[in-house]
């Protein structure tokens, strides 16, 4: 029986939208929501964990002045 090659490991789901702007007042991207750190922690996180996260994302929204939103 021959060994199966190693298979790659599933993508993980994320809501970057390749606009890396991070508001100064919020503290979040302006693009996904997400403060930094969960930014640059979000491969070591857990699906559930990023699950809570990404249903938190879409009221973060309020967070970040409308005229700010408007520039993209």
């Amino acid at each position: 029986m021959t060994a199966q090659p190693p298979r790659p490991p599933k993508p993980i789901k994320t809501p970057c939208i390749k606009v890396c702007v991070v508001d100064g007042e919020s503290g979040l991207c302006m693009g996904c929501y997400r403060r930094l750190n969960e930014v640059a922690g979000w491969a070591k996180l857990s699906d559930d964990q990023r699950d809570v996260i990404l249903a938190e994302l879409p009221s973060r929204r309020s967070l970040i002045r409308p005229e700010k939103l408007a520039m993209f």
